[in-house]
């Protein structure tokens, strides 16, 4: 399947079954009257086969040594961009970011594979404006990491833009509201 064919059906999957109308509360505490549930797409094998190779296909020209984000949204989408970037022949890791660091155990924040250097792009299924996405730079660049793009499968036009921007990440969705005629 194409590029262009793996967008476009990704697109379809995400009006048929992520989209869902009536008031409800956002990660970023707003309010809005229609919900994106990225993880009818995220857990499901086409949705998520289909995210993973479009976000290798953006992530082609950059020289990325992982792909992680915040726990829950980010887990299935970095899991498939590890397996889709190894099939392709160019592996690139994966990472998660608990919301709050374990109690127990190794009691890390940062699950799976960073290290200090490396280069990562953070990744999120639907961004209102940016807050999840910040959590997960900031547990990187403790690491050491350093955050070369950030990428959002829906972006609501609501901030996350312009939040990247002013704070120089280079920022990137697959589609905006406006693809899905929100």
């Amino acid at each position: 399947m194409k590029q262009e064919e793996c967008r476009e059906r990704l697109l379809k999957l995400i009006k048929e079954r992520a989209v869902i109308f009536g008031e409800r509360k956002l990660a970023s505490g707003r309010t809005s009257s229609y919900y994106i549930d990225g993880k009818m797409i995220t857990f499901d094998p086409e949705g998520l086969y289909l995210t993973g190779r479009i976000i290798c296909e953006m992530l082609k020209e950059e020289r990325i040594d992982a792909v992680g984000g915040l726990a829950l949204g980010a887990v299935p989408i970095v899991a498939a961009v590890a397996v889709v970037s190894f099939s392709e022949g160019r592996p690139v890791k994966a990472f998660t970011v608990r919301a709050e660091k374990k109690d127990h155990g190794t009691e890390k924040r940062v699950e799976g594979h960073l290290q200090k250097g490396w280069s990562v792009a953070i990744i999120d299924d639907v961004i209102t404006t940016g807050g999840s996405s910040f959590r997960a730079i900031e547990a990187a660049e403790e690491k050491g990491a350093v955050v070369k793009k950030v990428i959002a499968i829906v972006d609501r036009l609501e901030g996350a833009q312009e939040a990247f921007s002013q704070k120089k990440y280079q920022f990137e969705s697959i589609f905006t509201k406006k693809d899905l005629g929100l």
